[in-house]
C-alpha cells in the first residue's frame, strides 16, 4: 500500500506564506495525478490544486497565490501558498492516484495538516 504524509501546516498571519509537503512511501510503480484538497469547518472538502504530468489545475480562489509542484525522484508533492487569507484556513489533504502495478491503480489520502491564517 501507499502512505501519504503531509507536513508544513501551521499558524500564519494574513499575507504570509506556507509550503506544504506530501511525501509518499510504500510499494508502487508510479504516480498518475497528485492533488491538494482542503476542508474548512462546516464545509465540504474542495479541490485546491492538482498536477498530472506537466498540467496543473487550480481552484479559482487560489489562482495566482498557490503553486503546486512535484519532485518525482522524492515522490513528493508541494503546495506553495502565498498571500494567505483567513478564508484559506482549513485542513489540507494530499491525494494521490497511484499505479500499484502495471494494471492496477488506486487512490490514497493523507491524514491532513492544519493551516490557520489569523492575526
Amino acid at each position: 500500500q501507499v502512505q501519504l504524509v503531509e507536513s508544513g501546516g501551521g499558524l500564519v498571519q494574513p499575507g504570509g506564506s506556507l509550503r506544504l509537503s506530501c511525501a509518499a512511501s510504500g510499494s508502487f510503480l508510479s504516480f498518475n495525478a497528485m492533488a491538494w484538497y482542503r476542508q474548512a469547518p462546516g464545509k465540504q472538502r474542495e479541490l485546491v490544486a492538482s498536477i498530472s504530468g506537466g498540467s496543473t489545475v487550480y481552484a479559482d480562489s487560489v489562482k495566482g497565490r498557490f503553486t503546486i509542484s512535484r519532485d518525482n525522484a522524492k515522490n513528493t508533492v508541494y503546495l506553495q501558498m502565498n498571500s494567505l487569507k483567513p478564508e484559506d484556513t482549513a485542513v489540507y489533504y494530499c491525494n494521490a492516484d497511484v499505479w500499484l502495478t502495471a494494471w492496477r491503480k488506486d487512490n490514497f489520502w493523507g491524514q491532513g495538516t492544519q493551516v490557520t491564517v489569523s492575526s
